[in-house]
């Protein structure tokens, strides 16, 4: 009996010490578990930094070698720019040496596509997007390189080109003035005559075709082979083109025809462009537009002089300048075919004005 008294007083004693700890477990418990709460709010609300220390990575595709001057004068300062300043926030990835496609006619629609968020296009070898390039391309227009890029600039800015709708427009530059170069000897305009030449655009085309040329459209990185194989026996393009592309090394003759200017364009997709957070938003454009104007038109200038004078010492080519008579035969038939283009549709007209006003701006702030 006493044995019992003692075994259900220990028990008591236990079931007390038990309770006890119960409660003091309790209250340790709390504030264990806000500790743990408060540690997983501050995990989750890092959660946006940590995603943002990872840059959005931007694909910027060329076709060609890194060497060349639209990389060189256009594409590397601009990446370098704005990768500077973005401060983590995006990150412009070159692709060079044509690794996201070496197809030059192909280059918009890779950004289309997304293959590519940005890429260096020529719009005159895509005539169906860019309808209204050709009003940019007729002889006589531009007096020299800056005054043909600025217009360029400006009216794409504006939204006045069909075809930009999908793009957010990086640059907009116009090599000028083109050039006629051959592997064949030439001394004057007549001895072009019946000569396959590349040629930019259809503007161009249509002019040398009235003089008894046959144009071939033609991407410029494919010229040099095509002169080699003896495809074509010459090329239109500036000086500065014909050292950058390789096809200084096989033609020898070169006729300074009055030609016109060859668009060109650095282009984004657009709605890759709008969904960037607002600060990277803002350091592209801050770096678009006029400040690559500037730059393109810097390194194209400079070039086309250093070419100039490289063809003009050369005691081993011949650089041909139109006479008189052939500079008016040129003219009759450039303005011939510029009077046509002005009667196909009211549109011309409208764009033509465009381009008027803004050359007269340009010349006025001079």
């Amino acid at each position: 009996m006493r044995l019992n008294k003692m075994v259900r007083a220990k028990s008591r004693s236990n079931l007390k010490r038990f309770r006890s700890d119960e409660n003091i477990a309790s209250r340790i418990g709390k504030p264990m578990d806000n500790v743990v709460a408060r540690c997983i709010v501050i995990a989750f609300a890092l959660l946006p930094v940590a995603a943002l220390a990872e840059p959005i990575k931007l694909k910027m595709a060329y076709f060609a070698s890194d060497r060349e001057p639209p990389y060189v004068s256009v594409l590397k300062p601009f990446a370098d720019a704005v990768n500077k300043e973005a401060n983590g926030v995006i990150e412009i990835v070159p692709y060079s040496g044509g690794v996201l496609g070496r197809s030059y006619p192909r280059q918009a629609q890779l950004v289309l596509d997304g293959v590519a968020d940005m890429a260096w296009i020529n719009p005159s070898l895509t005539l169906e997007r860019f309808p209204d390039n050709d009003v940019l391309e007729f002889p006589g227009l531009f007096r020299d390189l800056r005054e043909a890029t600025f217009v360029y600039t400006r009216l794409v800015a504006a939204g006045a080109l069909r075809g930009y709708d999908d793009f957010f427009v990086i640059a907009a530059g116009a090599n000028f003035p083109l050039m006629i170069h051959t592997r064949p000897p030439i001394a004057s305009l007549p001895d072009l005559r019946g000569k396959i030449l590349r040629v930019n655009n259809l503007i161009e085309g249509n002019a040398l075709k009235a003089l008894g040329i046959t144009p071939v459209i033609m991407p410029i990185n494919e010229v040099a082979l095509a002169i080699g194989r003896g495809t074509i026996d010459g090329a239109t393009m500036p000086a500065n083109a014909l050292f950058a592309y390789g096809v200084s090394r096989i033609t020898r003759f070169h006729y300074a025809a009055p030609l016109g200017a060859a668009p060109l364009a650095f282009v984004m997709n657009r709605k890759r462009f709008e969904s960037l957070p607002t600060a990277a938003q803002k350091v592209i454009r801050k770096y678009s537009g006029e400040w690559t104007a500037e730059r393109f038109v810097e390194v194209y200038h400079a070039n086309n002089i250093q070419a100039m004078t490289v063809l003009e010492s050369d005691g081993n080519r011949t650089v041909i300048m139109p006479s008189r008579a052939e500079l008016d035969a040129l003219q009759a038939v450039f303005q011939a075919g510029f009077d046509k283009w002005r009667g196909d549709n009211p549109r011309n007209l409208h764009l033509l004005s465009l381009v008027e006003s803004e050359v007269a701006q340009a010349r006025a702030g001079n």
